[in-house]
């Protein structure tokens, strides 16, 4: 597991307790010393004890040495980086047979999901994701989750890596639409910082329901017209997702919103952050890429208003609501 932030924690936390040899790959060395010093990740993941079998080391080489799958927990504008410090060491394993990503993220500039980035980086590697609705602190206590693994070579060990995830207290699910796996775990971000907005201004279950809604509406209609097949969206990595970022009081890119909406600047929110608001970037390189193909997105262009070009949440609102009236689709 590459990344130590509360997310790759959890998860290989979940590996170690499954009874799988799982190393934990930090980027600072001290960070690695901390954590097995107190058999805890307490600058992400507080309170959460880790299994005794679980290693924890800085040295990626020693961690792909042995590795059958490499799994990648990191910020979408770090994981290109990641990957090169991967490709440099790559010689030194024969092993590895999958590279899946936990990223939610698109990269910023070339609009790329993750596993297009990894598939660049190592095109003869077998690479996918694993999303869904999965709060960290939950998954790391053991709490009933599920998830969607996705890959660009469906045949190739996933089915064996999706026994050694599952067990009682998660529960794997398979996907051939990659993209559409990919596209759902960026875009639900997005309107969870929306979602925040109605939070922040008060208005209430039933615009918040209303907007929900139609977010699931324009997650379908974006996912497919960027490739992505329209029944994904309504499965674990699509509503699934959503749902669960927008009403969780765990979400950053619902409390994010929350406090733009309550009139917090988005420039002293993001400064100083220890822990990354995906959706704050994502927001960016999804409008870019819907603007490119002329996909019509509306709450996606009100929020990229909002966090970029400093619209007020009520003045996206307004927009909103007056926009012309249409049936439901």
């Amino acid at each position: 597991m590459i990344g130590a932030g509360a997310w790759g924690t959890a998860v290989a936390a979940h590996f170690a307790r499954r009874g799988h040899s799982t190393v934990l790959v930090t980027r600072r060395p001290e960070h690695a010393d901390a954590i097995t010093a107190a058999d805890e990740n307490r600058d992400y993941l507080p309170g959460v004890p880790l299994p005794p079998t679980l290693v924890v080391t800085p040295s990626l080489r020693s961690a792909l040495i042995e590795a059958d799958v490499a799994l990648i927990a990191s910020p979408s504008h770090a994981l290109r980086q990641w990957c090169e410090q991967m490709r440099a060491v790559m010689h030194d394993t024969a092993r590895l047979q999958l590279f899946l990503s936990l990223v939610k993220g698109l990269e910023v500039g070339t609009h790329l999901r993750p596993s297009e980035v990894m598939a660049q980086m190592f095109p003869d590697l077998n690479v996918g994701t694993v999303t869904g609705p999965t709060n960290a602190a939950e998954v790391a206590k053991g709490l009933p989750a599920a998830m969607v693994l996705a890959s660009l070579r469906p045949e190739d060990f996933v089915g064996e890596v999706q026994t050694a995830m599952s067990g009682q207290s998660l529960r794997i699910y398979t996907s051939d639409d990659l993209p559409g796996a990919e596209f759902g775990a960026c875009l639900k971000n997005i309107y969870a910082i929306a979602s925040g907005f109605s939070d922040g201004l008060r208005l209430g279950d039933n615009s918040k329901a209303a907007l929900v809604t139609r977010a699931v509406a324009e997650m379908v209609r974006v996912g497919v017209a960027l490739g992505a097949k329209p029944e994904t969206f309504y499965g674990l990595s699509g509503i699934g997702d959503l749902t669960a970022t927008c009403y969780g009081a765990w979400s950053r890119n619902r409390e994010f919103g929350q406090r733009i909406g309550e009139g917090a600047a988005v420039a002293d929110l993001l400064a100083g952050r220890k822990t990354v608001v995906e959706g704050h970037r994502t927001t960016k390189a999804l409008y870019e890429l819907c603007q490119q193909k002329g996909i019509t997105a509306p709450i996606l262009a009100e929020t990229y208003a909002i966090l970029y070009e400093d619209k007020k949440p009520a003045d996206a609102l307004r927009s909103l609501m007056t926009r012309e009236l249409k049936r439901e689709t």
